[in-house]
């Protein structure tokens, strides 16, 4: 075998070099994740205050001003709702990277940062025996279906030559 063989044979088995030709971008990411950031911040608080909030005030009666409704915890949320939406375009982003940009992928994506958060939180909150039954057959999947929607919509903005060129993104 000659050094011209083995050369051609690395080369064609060997996995991609980490950052030869894929840039993050940037512009269009902080774009979609705005957009994201409209459902996500519609669906929380859609699902916090006809589902969430009436659940806590009734499984923690005994806590004193359990679920306060003021400024500060709305920027709370705000900020977390925020985070979770970048979250998820930069999940279903690196997931489609490898993957491809297709349906399953965005689902999967979804699924993957609900996991790592809502499953997360909800374990911990049962854990602490603070969840009831009801509160598991109501919120995960809830959740689950925001952040799956949320994944979706990534797709179709990542996808759109419009989010694109506002964005001054090439194509």
């Amino acid at each position: 075998m000659t050094d011209a063989t083995v050369t051609t044979q690395t080369a064609q088995t060997a996995p991609p070099v980490a950052g030869t030709g894929v840039r993050f971008p940037w512009r269009t990411f902080l774009l979609v994740s705005l957009i994201v950031s409209m459902w996500i911040h519609a669906s929380e608080h859609f699902r916090y205050m006809l589902f969430v909030r009436p659940m806590l005030m009734e499984s923690l009666a005994m806590v004193p001003g359990v679920a306060p409704m003021n400024l500060p915890v709305f920027l709370s949320w705000g900020a977390w709702n925020t985070m979770l939406a970048a979250m998820t375009v930069l999940t279903y982003w690196f997931y489609a990277q490898v993957f491809g940009a297709g349906l399953r992928s965005a689902v999967i994506a979804g699924t993957l940062s609900w996991l790592s958060s809502f499953v997360f939180f909800w374990h911990a909150f049962v854990n602490l025996n603070l969840a009831t039954l009801a509160d598991l057959f109501v919120e995960p999947p809830m959740s689950w279906v925001e952040l799956v929607v949320a994944s979706l919509i990534a797709r179709a903005s990542f996808a759109s030559p419009a989010v694109r060129r506002l964005a001054r993104e090439p194509s």
